[in-house]
């Protein structure tokens, strides 16, 4: 997580001097070979080469990141953008779930060094996918000449943004959701093995008990609410920018009522409603959040800006995770104790974000090219 968070503004010049569409098919075809080097691991002794490459498929991963969410307003007209960006957290949702199963299957059956190649030709199939999409020419940033270029541009986005506070603060609000809805992240495992371990009786067969089938309806749940519930509040609220900033604000809302709610559940349904409620007002905080910068971040920017973006949540997310780990195994809480802490942290982000919306909610957004 450290290396993405330092390797993202950096990602970020690629997706702005360069045609996003090939940033994202290298990636692919990088991460892809970077999965196959997997296969030349073979003994304890080679641990090392495991831990960097797969520190390489993160950074990798870095790149791809902000060139695909810069890419979209490009593609979709600015009425579907919510619509657009919801979809795309609902298969990402579907296919984290698929993809695990998938390769927990291909692993046991096949072995190993099956799943590996498997999965490398996932990010070529990927990369192809990519390569027949046609994206119309785009204004790309100014390229700096001489080696200072790289950091001129970085430092190009840095300046918008601090001359932009209002794009500052939408650019934050990943972050902020992060920071409370990491830690569950680790919790949801503790919950599923710990305190709501489920048992079902397959024919002769007993599944589940180590967490496993709980662990699956948390996850196919938290699927459904981050990617069903955007569209949602999204026919209900509309899709004007001061709409898409009053869910902002609800999602800010129903994160924090979620996670009350799980820390106080006495049963594993009242726990599965509440898992509803917060992955509904996370999913709002990113489809939105994302949808906001789309609309309003010029183009010729746009690959810095969501690089700033996903240079903090990566960070916000390892400080909650990492406190989800710490209150329990050094403070010795409970995970119900360590859920209501991310609760009040929720109120605090809610507090912060409050006085901003409020300021900002009549304001005209508009998009301003730089001079990068």
């Amino acid at each position: 997580f450290l290396l993405q968070f330092l390797f993202s503004p950096f990602a970020g010049v690629f997706a702005d001097r360069y045609d996003r569409r090939y940033v994202m098919i290298a990636s692919d075809l990088l991460r892809g070979l970077t999965v196959l080097g997997f296969l030349l691991v073979r003994e304890p002794s080679q641990i090392w080469l495991f831990y960097l490459l797969t520190v390489v498929q993160f950074m990798l991963s870095a790149l791809f990141i902000p060139a695909r969410t810069a890419v979209l307003a490009n593609v979709v007209r600015p009425e579907e953008l919510v619509t657009a960006n919801a979809l795309d957290s609902l298969t990402w949702s579907t296919m984290l779930a698929v993809g695990a199963m998938l390769g927990g299957v291909a692993t046991a059956v096949f072995g190993v060094n099956t799943a590996f190649v498997l999965d490398a030709l996932t990010f070529a199939l990927s990369a192809w996918l990519i390569a027949q999409v046609a994206l119309p020419k785009t204004i790309k940033a100014k390229r700096q000449k001489g080696w200072k270029r790289g950091w001129i541009e970085m430092a190009g986005g840095w300046h918008y943004l601090r001359g932009e506070p209002i794009m500052l603060g939408l650019a934050l609000v990943k972050a902020g959701g992060s920071l409370v809805w990491g830690a569950i992240n680790v919790l949801e495992v503790n919950y599923a093995e710990m305190i709501y371990p489920t048992i079902l009786t397959v024919g002769n067969n007993v599944v589940g008990g180590d967490g496993t089938v709980t662990l699956t309806i948390i996850y196919t749940l938290s699927g459904l609410g981050t990617g069903l519930g955007p569209l949602f509040v999204r026919r209900w609220l509309g899709d004007t920018i001061p709409r898409l900033l009053a869910g902002i604000t609800l999602g800010f809302v129903l994160l924090a009522i979620g996670l009350l709610g799980l820390g106080l559940a006495p049963t594993l349904t009242v726990f599965a409603v509440f898992t509803v409620v917060r992955t509904v007002g996370t999913g709002v905080l990113w489809v939105f959040s994302a949808s906001l910068l789309q609309m309003v971040v010029p183009d010729v920017v746009r690959g810095r800006v969501f690089a700033f973006e996903f240079a903090l949540l990566t960070l916000t997310q390892s400080i909650s995770i990492y406190w989800a780990g710490f209150a329990q195994d050094t403070l010795g809480w409970t995970v119900p104790s360590v859920t209501l802490s991310m609760f009040v942290l929720g109120v605090f982000v809610l507090g912060a974000w409050l006085p901003f919306y409020l300021r900002i909610r009549t304001r005209p957004l508009l998009k301003i090219t730089p001079p990068l």
